[in-house]
């Protein structure tokens, strides 16, 4: 039986960069963030990291 598969939620650039900026200043846990945002707490960590290694790729 073959499912079709959802297509991928995409979020902008800001979303993106909104949810890292809560996850880096709020005094609240990232599950719960991801909760609020309706997002998963390991996407909200990778794009975390992603940001982290554009911040980073951008001093080299």
């Amino acid at each position: 039986m073959n499912k079709k598969r959802r297509p991928y939620k995409t979020y902008t650039k800001e979303f993106k960069l909104e949810a890292v900026r809560l996850m880096r200043e709020a005094n609240r846990p990232a599950s719960e963030i991801a909760m609020e945002l309706g997002i998963r707490r390991n996407q909200l960590y990778k794009w975390a990291d992603n940001w982290m290694l554009q911040v980073i790729g951008s001093y080299i």
